[in-house]
């Protein structure tokens, strides 16, 4: 086991290695256990805090493809939802989140947010956690340009935000679906400006096939490797903006030993625009963050022998 992934109301996954290769998942064992015994086998984990990552998990909000798919699920097929765009109510679930991350605090300690590079994915990300309106004299690169992806929305700034950037792995399921295949990287940095696109490798979309749908192992393994890295980033606090296939797949890897409630809450299926906040803990050193709020001790050194180690020793 590499490492714990938690939800914050006491759920616990294990997660994986660095991208691009995959090892065994295994999750930290949460057993039934009848109240008198619960000091003798503890059903919680206990992990040193610079090994642990909040990460806030997001499903972008309603695209057109979502609309089009519930009415006719063959609707899936057509070219006309090509990277798929947000609906006019996606773009008010869009405001009533980012009231939210506003309200919460949330959006105040976040230190990157991290994109799938669709355009229902970025347009969720920049507006739920861009930046405020421009103040005069100030000039900053937009995260979004005004009217981008068959909005009416007016240019999102970059003002006191996160940095974002788009990482290829938390893609929704590849293949046959237009609406999950991905614009240019040359067309979304036109229309998003101050996005990090550097660690998409192919200017077009070489990852999705025609004819091929990624299977759901697949997907699953793909998630791994995504939450395994996102353990090696040096930010304590990340957003992840990506899909429903990517969320359900991946954390139903997760939670297989652990109790009924606590499985459903890690593998349900998330709603649109949906927030869920989750810990991600290092078991494996895959990062080299050092303890910031640790204190050595014994400063002056003196003696400390414990009182249990000396009557060990007698």
């Amino acid at each position: 086991m590499n490492s714990i992934l938690s939800f914050s109301h006491s759920i616990s996954i294990s997660s994986v290695s660095p991208l691009p290769s995959l090892r065994t998942l295994s999750l930290h064992r949460c057993n039934s256990i009848p109240s008198h015994d619960m000091e003798a086998k503890p059903s919680q984990g206990l992990y040193p805090l610079h090994r642990c990552k909040t990460i806030h998990l997001v499903r972008h909000a309603q695209g057109i493809h979502n609309v089009a798919g519930e009415k006719n699920h063959d609707a899936y097929l057509s070219e006309d939802l090509f990277d798929a765009h947000l609906t006019p109510l996606g773009w008010q679930q869009v405001d009533n989140l980012r009231k939210h991350v506003k309200a919460s605090g949330i959006s105040n300690r976040i230190e990157l947010v991290v994109v799938s590079p669709l355009l229902r994915t970025l347009q969720t990300a920049v507006g739920t956690f861009g930046g405020e309106s421009y103040r005069d004299g100030v000039d900053a690169t937009p995260l979004m340009k005004a009217g981008a992806g068959n909005s009416d929305r007016p240019a999102i700034p970059s003002l006191n935000c996160p940095p974002f950037i788009a990482v290829e792995s938390c893609r929704e399921h590849l293949g046959v679906h237009p609406c999950d295949r991905r614009s240019s990287i040359t067309k979304y940095r036109e229309l998003f400006p101050a996005v990090d696109f550097s660690l998409i490798e192919t200017d077009e979309d070489v990852l999705w096939k025609p004819d091929i749908r990624e299977e759901n192992k697949d997907i699953a393994a793909r998630g791994v490797r995504f939450m395994n890295w996102l353990s090696t980033r040096k930010e304590k606090e990340i957003a992840v903006v990506t899909h429903s296939g990517f969320l359900y797949q991946t954390l139903n890897s997760f939670g297989n030993d652990c109790d009924p409630a606590v499985k459903s809450e890690i593998s349900s299926h998330f709603a649109n625009c949906e927030l869920r906040s989750v810990v991600l803990v290092d078991k494996c050193m895959n990062s080299s963050d050092p303890p910031v709020t640790n204190y050595p001790g014994k400063i002056p050194s003196g003696e400390d022998l414990p009182s249990d180690i000396a009557d060990e020793k007698k």
